[in-house]
């Protein structure tokens, strides 16, 4: 339990975030809004600040049974809160569960109860909303005569609650009770309604949902038997038409990655965002698991090393329902209070965006971080994301992290991944942003503003590349998504068959991402502009056309061994020499941002491999042809990726070892 919710007083409550978040949207349609430096309100003003506020008597009593502690001078909790009786922080930042309600219960007089004995009434839960009640920690139980139990795990905000809730179900008498107990219950009661709400946050038209069934297969099957009969009735024309394809993809795709670079390059790096003044927001971190056991001890470790305060941030770990092992890993860690794990209901899919969806709603932040289970980010990565949001305007929405290795040196894989992370995260992606194109999200470092988030719905659980299709849907609302130096390190999928799994489920994803927003081109058109559409092509469309025609391209080939080639000899020549001058065209440009992007980097492992690069691409076009083939039989599949299988002494020290077996 963190401090702000001790000894947050007077005004709105900072929980309740509905009528405050329409406010804030109609103040930035109509530019009434502007705080100083840039700050929107909504990224830290989400308590009350005001220095005649009175103090709590809660607050007073945990201070005087030596629970928390007086704010020490100067600290960013000093410029937050004055009251009479001094500021307090919990001992380490945080405050144990246990210790608020045994202080509660001697307080406030009210009992502990058991929400799972007897089971809770549904009609008072759906009263209130399931959702109100996860972001809350309440839990309305049965009624006691004219009143109705509501069980807390957050007794010191139940007083700002209280008119809300009786609004809606009448007089109230609070008990108390541990959040994991009210979540289970709740999880009981309408576990199915929480995981529906999850998979359709998403309005329709930009969800994936519908997709699938025997109307998709149908028009696959007849597709893909004209494409055969074209290849056996005219071969040459079908063979050039596909060649040109191929052609024109590569071309273009390089020339987009070539000039995003040089957008990069000719822009000096800014310096890192100064500190500003003034009250620091609330930071929700999610971070969602699926047998990930082995894994769990080294997350908490990486985490608690960022240098935030503690009454300030929390963790939300989301684990599957049926994942026990993951949650009894996490349970025998040791997590400290300002970590927690939310218990994600079965449903119809079971993917990472329906999982943070989920957890979204257990989260008290103003700003909206993921990462993954196996991510090592730089300790001052959230006071740097804090202040980019203050010095940026309200449309700055999201901020992208960098995303690195710690196993550069495992083996080859390992190495090629390396140098495409490197080119697309310091070369490629920055230049797709100052250019005004649409920025496709990775799935991790993300920072976002909680109100747009949930305004958009947040992510669509049913893509299976959510990051992507979440950055277009900013571009579409009309938000920018920024670029921050800041550096994450995860591990490399450095296996060859794990590797094609999860290449093969970014390729879906980005499939499916294209599908879903060329329902209708021309509204997509109208909303980004050409520019971007144009880049939305480029980086979609041509990139998997790209990757599934590359057999044709490689078949060439055959020329150099002795043999001949049927398109080759129905080619011009001045076409074949063009052809050849694309191929090296696109090498050089490969090789020339894999050699400045790993000299950005720093990796110590040799530039001499960016030369292999090609050599990577078929198992790309494998994981392609897994990705279409999936797309038309098991859209909504989440190939798992495992974690931890190469791990470090300590993450970024490029020393890297294979974890042992056991």
């Amino acid at each position: 339990m963190t401090v702000r919710h001790l000894i947050s007083i007077g005004g709105a409550s900072p929980l309740d975030l509905r009528h405050e978040t329409a406010t804030l949207r109609k103040a930035r349609w109509d530019g009434s809004l502007r705080q100083p430096c840039g700050l929107h309100a909504d990224v830290t003003q989400d308590r009350p600040t005001r220095s005649d506020a009175r103090p709590d008597p809660f607050a007073i009593a945990l201070l005087r049974h030596g629970l928390i502690r007086p704010e020490q001078p100067g600290s960013a909790a000093s410029a937050r809160h004055s009251s009479a009786a001094g500021d307090c922080v919990p001992p380490h930042g945080t405050l144990a569960e246990d210790d608020l309600l045994a202080a509660a219960r001697d307080h406030f007089g009210a009992p502990f109860v058991d929400p799972l004995s007897p089971a809770p009434e549904a009609a008072a839960i759906d009263l209130l909303g399931p959702g109100f009640c996860q972001r809350h920690g309440i839990l309305p139980l049965r009624r006691a005569g004219a009143v109705t139990v509501v069980a807390t795990s957050r007794p010191e905000a139940f007083a700002r609650l209280r008119p809300v809730i009786e609004a809606q179900i009448g007089p109230v008498l609070m008990a108390l009770a541990p959040a994991a107990s009210i979540a289970r219950a709740l999880m009981l009661v309408r576990g199915s309604q929480i995981a529906h709400t999850a998979e359709t946050r998403v309005a329709a038209a930009l969800s994936c949902r519908d997709w699938g069934g025997i109307g998709v297969r149908l028009i696959a099957a007849a597709m893909a038997a004209a494409l055969l009969a074209s290849v056996a009735n005219f071969p040459i024309s079908t063979g050039l038409s596909l060649l040109f394809l191929a052609l024109g993809s590569m071309v273009l795709s390089t020339l987009m990655k070539l000039v995003c670079a040089i957008a990069t390059l000719r822009h000096r790096p800014l310096p890192p965002p100064c500190p500003a003044a003034g009250p620091l927001p609330g930071v929700s971190l999610l971070v969602a698991l699926y047998h990930e056991s082995d894994i769990a001890p080294r997350l908490i470790r990486r985490l608690s090393r960022l240098d935030y305060p503690r009454d300030l941030l929390e963790v939300v770990l989301a684990v599957e329902a049926e994942d026990h092992s993951t949650r009894t890993a996490l349970e025998n860690a040791g997590l400290p209070a300002w970590m927690r794990i939310v218990v994600v209901p079965p449903g119809r899919v079971k993917t990472k965006p329906r999982a943070l969806n989920v957890a979204l709603d257990h989260c008290q932040g103003a700003i909206i971080g993921v990462y993954d289970a196996e991510d090592a980010p730089e300790a001052d990565q959230i006071r740097r994301v804090v202040a980019h949001f203050r010095q940026s305007d309200s449309g700055l929405a999201c901020i992208q992290g960098v995303l690195d290795y710690y196993n550069p040196a495992t083996n080859w894989i390992a190495r090629m991944f390396t140098i495409e992370y490197a080119a697309w995260f310091r070369l490629i992606l920055p230049g797709v942003a100052r250019l005004g194109l649409m920025v496709p999200l990775g799935g991790t470092t993300l920072f976002f503003r909680r109100d747009v988030l949930e305004e958009l719905g947040a992510w669509d659980s049913h893509n299976v590349t959510e990051d992507a299709d979440l950055g277009i849907r900013l571009a579409r609302a009309g938000y920018r998504t920024g670029l921050l130096s800041t550096v994450t390190r995860e591990e490399a999928n450095c296996r060859p068959f794990p590797w094609v799994r999860q290449r093969s489920r970014w390729i879906k994803g980005h499939m499916m991402t294209w599908l879903v927003h060329m329902r209708s081109p021309l509204r997509l058109w109208r909303e980004v502009g050409t520019r971007a559409f144009l880049g939305f092509q480029v980086m979609f469309l041509c990139a998997a056309l790209q990757t599934l025609l590359a057999p044709l391209l490689w078949s060439f080939w055959i020329i150099a061994l002795g043999f001949s080639h049927p398109l080759a000899e129905a080619l011009p020549a001045g076409l074949t020499w063009a052809m050849l001058g694309a191929f090296l065209f696109s090498a050089a440009v490969d090789f020339t941002l894999g050699w400045l992007a790993l000299k950005q980097a720093g990796h110590r492992i040799s530039k001499s491999w960016v030369f292999t690069l090609h050599l990577y691409q078929p198992l790309a076009t494998f994981a392609g042809l897994k990705a279409l083939w999936e797309l038309i039989t098991r859209p909504f599949y989440w190939d798992k990726t495992s974690h931890g299988i190469f791990d470090t002494v300590e993450a970024g020290c490029g020393a890297c070892r294979k974890k042992p077996s056991g």
